[in-house]
């Protein structure tokens, strides 16, 4: 009845309640445009150039900046090694401010799979300074580090790593 009502009355024979609906949706639509916006401003990136990581070694850093990734074109993931400046040390440390420095990745915000099928992710983005060789600088590495560095072939700073994740 209603839509026999409307479709009698309503311009270009479209019922009112069509429009309703229709505007219905379009603002659900726009509400959840907005909900994953907010979402994907929140997603996480890659480690890339002009990325500052926190050191979490002794080797006197404090903070770097990624200059380039050694592996890829997007960025660095888990396990990579980075090419980085250093911006904040301390003023007694191995590592001085301006100093260009190898580092290899151990803690990124952005997901990784596991062959499990969990994934791992953490708080902030983390790295541990080595040599051309891949050899540590520092003598202690801070917090937890994925065991998907052993795949990497960075056993060294598993083994001085306090907690493997």
């Amino acid at each position: 009845m209603a839509a026999a009502f409307s479709s009698r009355f309503s311009p270009a024979g479209r019922s009112l309640l069509g429009g309703l609906t229709n505007a219905l949706s379009g603002l659900s639509n726009s509400l959840s445009g907005v909900m994953n916006g907010s979402i994907l401003s929140q997603q996480r990136t890659f480690i890339q150039m002009r990325t500052v990581l926190k050191v979490v070694d002794n080797s006197g850093a404090k903070k770097v900046m990624c200059i380039q990734s050694l592996k890829g074109k997007k960025g660095a993931r888990l396990g990579d090694t980075i090419v980085a400046s250093v911006k904040e040390a301390m003023p007694n440390g191995k590592v001085k401010k301006g100093k260009v420095v190898y580092g290899v990745v151990v803690r990124a915000a952005m997901q990784r799979g596991r062959v499990d099928g969990s994934e791992v992710k953490f708080d902030d983005n983390a790295v541990v300074l080595v040599d051309k060789q891949g050899q540590p600088i520092g003598t202690r590495v801070f917090g937890p580090v994925p065991h998907e560095l052993r795949k990497k072939k960075h056993v060294k700073i598993l083994t001085l790593a306090q907690h493997i994740a």
